[in-house]
């Protein structure tokens, strides 16, 4: 690597963590006040709360790399057009495509953190985060558990408990239940405990008494028991229970497609073809980005005021990159198969950048753009 090579890449690399520790900052508290609002409403603690917003970060870090680098090419190639440093660079016989070589090193650069991120780090992240999730949900004194209030878990039911012992017995329970059509159901029990279910947590009461109303002729039945299970699927909904998020799956398992895989996430073949490939594809916006925001600007010339014209159609094709992006992700998900369609955006955005370097190589660039 050329001395060049090496000043330019610096350059790239120090800019880049300016933007990307600036985005991820703005993006991580966005999503930290939902967090805050959801766990600390639900009665969680600060650690849960920070445990929740460390585990966000891989995946708010995947989704500005692409940004970051861009802004960071943009940036450093506009200060360098105006100090005359570029100019002095093509002066001595540098191509266009020659001064993109250390771009190119920046994007393959970004492009392995990424890589390492979407295949690794996010799955990973993403899996924790749906075990801690799927914990906190059926965490039902967390949620709604209150001692001397009357609750309303769900439409019909109603719950009401003196005290909550340090230990976590619900001492003097009262709970009914009016989604029957046909009866009222009424539960009490002198204490009770919560224990963990497949679906949803059980409730165990002991020495306590069920009545049961029928509405139709208003007989009521009267049951003691010693001790009696309840299961709380049916009064308390946890979405998602017993589902496996795709986004933490492997890629590898993902490109297999697997019928148990399928059945584990509830998600179709070409969800998952879909989801693995975004994550082989995605990387390389890390790569078009700053090669299309060099390539804009090297079709202006010196000027003090700087290229604002390019830097508009630098930042115009990378939102065309963008949609194209998208349109192949959602041509993906429509047919099983369709998946090489997410490349395009990435490969269209590399490709449309070599056209501007070669354009940019023509004498007759500095009419265009004066």
């Amino acid at each position: 690597m050329s001395r060049f090579d090496r000043y330019l890449l610096s350059q790239l690399l120090s800019l880049f963590g300016f933007f990307a520790l600036v985005l991820v900052a703005v993006y991580w508290v966005n999503r930290a006040v939902g967090l805050f609002d959801q766990l600390i409403g639900d009665g969680q603690s600060a650690l849960v709360f920070l445990e929740f917003s460390i585990l966000t970060l891989p995946n708010a870090i995947r989704l500005v790399l692409p940004i970051a680098a861009f802004a960071s090419a943009v940036y450093v190639i506009n200060r360098l057009m105006q100090e005359s440093e570029l100019v002095v660079m093509q002066a001595t016989g540098f191509s266009a495509f020659r001064l993109a070589r250390p771009v190119l090193y920046f994007g393959l650069a970004v492009w392995g953190m990424q890589m390492m991120l979407t295949n690794v780090l996010v799955p990973a992240s993403q899996r924790i985060l749906s075990e801690r999730s799927a914990e906190i949900s059926q965490n039902v004194t967390a949620r709604f558990l209150t001692a001397g209030q009357f609750m309303h878990p769900s439409q019909g039911i109603t719950l009401y408990i003196r005290e909550i012992s340090p230990t976590g017995e619900l001492l003097d329970l009262f709970l009914a239940d009016e989604r029957s059509e046909s009866e009222r159901a009424v539960h009490t029990a002198r204490k009770a405990f919560l224990v963990r279910g497949e679906l949803a947590p059980k409730l165990v009461m002991v020495d306590g008494a069920t009545q049961r109303l029928a509405r139709k002729d208003g007989r009521m039945a009267v049951t003691r028991f010693s001790d009696f299970t309840l299961d709380l699927a049916g009064l308390i909904s946890v979405a998602g229970a017993g589902r496996v998020a795709m986004n933490a799956l492997p890629t590898r398992v993902l490109l297999d497609a697997s019928p148990e895989a399928a059945a584990a996430t509830g998600a179709s073949v070409a969800q998952m073809q879909e989801e693995a490939h975004s994550r082989l594809a995605g990387p390389l916006l890390s790569v078009a980005a700053p090669l299309l925001g060099f390539a804009a600007l090297m079709l202006g010339s010196f000027s003090r005021f700087g290229l604002w014209r390019q830097m508009a159609v630098a930042v115009g094709l990378l939102i065309a990159v963008q949609l194209v992006w998208t349109w192949g992700g959602s041509r993906a998900l429509e047919q099983e198969g369709a998946w090489p369609a997410v490349y395009l955006g990435p490969v269209a955005g590399i490709l449309v950048s070599g056209v501007l370097l070669w354009w940019a190589q023509r004498p007759r660039r500095r009419r265009v753009f004066a």
